[in-house]
Parts: structure tokens; C-alpha cells; sequence
């Protein structure tokens, strides 16, 4: 067989540059690029803070919300369940043991004495401690949303 009208593959010598394509192996930069500084037209990339999420209203802001709103009835509910309980340990008190319904404070019986007037203060107590830890639930929150906006 005579071998005239074909042309052999030619070897790529280390003077001639490597064949492109898939299969090539990777070009090597043979000149250092200096690199002194960044990209300056490209825009700073902007972080979202939580309060961009309340405002414009997205999963994570109502996250914070519902966060916030659970917390506070969590504490209204506890304030509502201890005067409750007090409340209601008076009359307990009186008929587990009868004889606390027969003491009497300055001639008036003990029961209304404590139904009547220290009701009073001690409403005036739980509502300066509901007020005290609504306002650290409050100024918790505005920290966390308003920490980097």
C-alpha cells in the first residue's frame, strides 16, 4: 500500500502552541499580572439588614415579627397567670382551712382584707414589672433589627 495521499499527524513540537480543545491540556501564562488594586466600577455588594426585611415585608422580617409577638404574649400571658393564681389561693386558702376565714384585722375579716385592698399594690406590682420587661423585649428587638441598619 502505497501511502501518498495520506497525510500522517503531525507531534506538536515545544516550539509550536498546544492544540485547543476539550482534551488540550491547560495554556500556562508564562508573564506575571500584577494585580494593585480592586475592581472599582463594580458595585459594593449590599448586606440585608433586618430592618430592609420589616419594611419591605419579606419571610425574614416576619420571622422577627412573629419572634417579637410570641415574646410578648408569652409574658402577658405569664403576668395574667400569676395574679390569677394569687388571686384565686385566697378563697382556696378559706375553704382548705377554715380558719383562716375567721381572723379579723382591725374588725374587719382578713379575707376582705386581702381581696379588697392589697389586690391593689399588688396589680400596681405586676403591671411596673410587665412594663419593665415589655421594654427590654422592645429595645431586644430594635438592637437585633437595628444593629447594622
Amino acid at each position: 500500500m502505497s501511502q501518498v495521499g495520506r497525510s500522517l499527524p503531525t507531534m506538536p513540537t515545544p516550539s509550536s502552541p498546544p492544540p485547543d480543545g476539550p482534551g488540550a491540556p491547560a495554556r500556562r501564562h508564562t508573564s506575571r499580572v500584577r494585580v494593585t488594586s480592586s475592581r472599582r466600577g463594580a458595585p459594593p455588594v449590599r448586606q440585608r439588614t433586618p430592618a430592609t426585611d420589616l419594611v419591605e415585608q419579606t419571610e425574614v422580617g416576619e420571622l422577627y415579627l412573629q419572634g417579637l409577638l410570641r415574646a410578648q404574649l408569652r409574658l402577658a400571658l405569664t403576668v395574667l397567670g400569676v395574679f390569677a393564681a394569687a388571686l384565686l389561693a385566697v378563697p382556696v386558702l378559706v375553704t382548705l382551712v377554715p380558719a383562716t376565714g375567721a381572723v379579723s384585722l382591725a374588725g374587719v375579716p382578713l379575707v376582705w382584707v386581702l381581696l379588697g385592698v392589697l389586690v391593689y399594690p399588688a396589680m400596681v406590682a405586676l403591671a411596673a414589672w410587665y412594663a419593665h420587661q415589655a421594654g427590654r423585649l422592645e429595645t431586644r428587638f430594635s438592637d437585633v433589627v437595628g444593629r447594622d441598619a
